[in-house]
C-alpha cells in the first residue's frame, strides 16, 4: 500500500473538542441542528451545512454546498483550522468504555482504490454519490475521512505505541462519552515505508466518500491531461486500522409494511423459510439465528444453510435478505427501497420497539453483528455485502482533519 502525509488542516488544539462532529452521515437534518445548538465552532456548519440555512431548503440544492464552502473557508480564515506546515502522519486513539482503537491518518490512493488494492464490500448509490462528489468540488477538500482497516502489522502498532508516548495535539471526552486523542508522528517516513509491506486495505465506513472522491480525481484528470499522478486530488482523507481493533455492532432493520399481508399470514409465509420461535431475548445469541419483532411480539428465525454456499451468501443479512426481505415483503433493493430503513446497533432493540409502536413501521429485524474476518475474507474473494452489513463503532470524527486540495476546477 501508498500512504501519504498531508498538510492538514487541523481543529485548533483548545477548540478540538467543539469542532468534532459526527459523520454527515449518521445524522439528519433536525438532530444535526440539535447537536450543533450553541455552537459555532461544529463541523456540522460545514458538512451539514442546512442547519444554517432557512427551514425546509433542499440539503442538496446549490445554496447549501456554497454555504458549507464559506463556512469551511471562515473557519480557516478565523484560525477554528488550522494548517500544518509541512506534510504529517498522525494517529488517532479512540476510546468507547474498554474498547480502544488507533488509527493512522494519511492520505490514500484513488489509484489503488481503482486497483482493487483498497477493497469495497458494498455498492453505492448513486444519488448519495453525487452528493459527496458535489460536496468535495464545491469545497475543493474532502472533509470527513474514510473509516478504513489492514490486517494486523507489528512494525506498525509499535511506531504507533511509540507515539502515544509523546505530547498529544488534542485529547477530549466528546458528549456521548467517547474519548478522542490525536498525535504526529515524528517518523512519518517508517511509518510509509511499513504499509509498502501491508498488501492492502478494506474500507469499513465510507464507501461513498471514498467512491466520490475517486470520481473527483478522475474529472480533474481529464482536465490536467500533464498531470503526474502525484497531485492532491489523487489521494483521499483516511483513517487506517489494524483490524483486531475493529469494532462491529449489529445493523437492525425496519419495515413500514406486510407487503399487503395480515400479521398472520405473514407469519406463516416467514415460517416456510425460517425455524420460529417466540422468544424474550431480542437480541440474537449467535451468528445463524435473527430475533423479528412483530405485533409486540419477539420471535427467533434460524435456518440450515445448503451445501456450498458462497461466503457473502452465508450472511445473516443476506439470508434476510434473500429469504424474506425480496420473497416475501417484496424488497428486491433494499439500497433503493422506500419501505425500509436501518437502525445502527448502538441504538439498540429499544429502538426497534419504540419505532414500531408509532405504528409508522409493522415489522423489525434485530441482526447478529457480522464479523471483521468475514468483512475481509468476501472483499478478498471480490463479494459484495447487502447495504448496511456493518455498523463499526466508535464512529470517526468529521472536523478534526481536513484535506484541502490544489488544482481547483470551480
Amino acid at each position: 500500500m501508498q500512504i501519504r502525509p498531508f498538510k492538514s488542516w487541523c481543529a485548533r488544539p483548545d477548540l478540538a473538542s467543539k469542532v468534532a462532529a459526527v459523520p454527515y452521515d449518521v445524522v439528519n437534518t433536525a438532530e444535526a441542528t440539535t447537536l450543533a445548538a450553541g455552537n459555532p465552532y461544529s463541523f456540522l456548519h460545514v458538512s451539514r451545512a442546512e442547519i444554517d440555512m432557512a427551514p425546509g431548503i433542499d440539503p442538496y440544492s446549490d445554496q447549501v454546498y456554497c454555504k458549507g464552502r464559506a463556512t469551511l473557508n471562515r473557519f480557516q480564515k478565523d484560525g477554528i483550522l488550522i494548517q500544518e506546515s509541512a506534510p504529517q502522519l498522525f494517529l488517532y486513539r479512540q476510546t468507547m468504555g474498554q474498547h480502544v482503537q488507533r488509527g493512522i491518518v494519511a492520505c490514500c490512493s484513488t489509484a489503488e482504490y481503482e486497483q482493487k488494492i483498497i477493497k469495497i464490500h458494498e455498492k453505492t448509490r448513486q444519488d448519495k454519490e453525487d452528493d459527496r462528489t458535489r460536496h468535495i468540488n464545491t469545497l475543493n477538500a474532502q472533509t470527513g475521512p474514510v473509516f478504513l482497516l489492514y490486517r494486523d502489522d507489528s512494525t506498525l502498532d509499535e511506531l504507533a505505541a511509540q507515539t502515544e508516548k509523546t505530547p498529544s495535539l488534542f485529547d477530549f471526552i466528546a458528549p456521548d462519552g467517547i474519548a478522542h486523542a490525536g498525535w504526529k508522528f515524528s517518523n512519518p517516513g517508517k511509518v510509509v515505508a511499513a504499509f509498502n509491506r501491508v498488501p492492502g486495505a478494506y474500507i469499513a465506513d465510507g464507501h461513498h466518500r471514498a467512491a466520490s472522491a475517486v470520481r473527483v480525481a478522475r474529472e480533474r484528470r481529464s482536465l490536467h491531461p500533464q498531470q503526474t499522478g502525484e497531485e492532491s486530488y489523487n489521494w483521499f482523507l483516511g483513517v487506517l486500522f489494524p483490524a483486531s481493533q475493529m469494532q462491529i455492532l449489529a445493523y437492525n432493520r425496519l419495515v413500514k409494511d406486510l407487503n399487503g399481508l395480515p400479521p398472520a399470514a405473514f407469519l406463516e409465509r416467514v415460517r416456510k423459510h425460517f425455524s420460529v420461535t417466540t422468544t424474550t431475548n431480542p437480541t440474537p445469541a449467535a451468528p445463524g439465528t435473527m430475533c423479528m419483532l412483530l405485533d409486540r411480539t419477539w420471535y427467533e428465525l434460524t435456518w440450515v444453510l445448503p451445501p456450498n454456499t458462497p461466503l457473502e451468501g452465508r450472511l445473516d443479512v443476506s439470508i434476510l435478505q434473500e429469504r424474506l426481505l425480496a420473497p416475501v415483503l417484496g424488497i428486491d433493493d433494499p439500497r433503493t427501497s422506500k419501505r425500509i430503513e436501518f437502525v445502527g446497533g448502538i441504538r439498540g432493540t429499544d429502538e426497534l420497539d419504540k419505532r414500531l409502536s408509532t405504528g409508522e413501521h409493522a415489522v423489525a429485524f434485530s441482526m447478529h453483528p457480522t464479523t471483521v474476518e468475514q468483512l475481509m475474507d468476501i472483499a478478498d474473494a471480490g463479494g459484495i455485502m447487502p447495504p448496511k452489513s456493518t455498523w463499526f463503532e466508535p464512529k470517526l470524527r468529521d472536523g478534526l482533519f481536513t484535506h484541502v486540495l490544489a488544482h481547483c476546477t470551480k
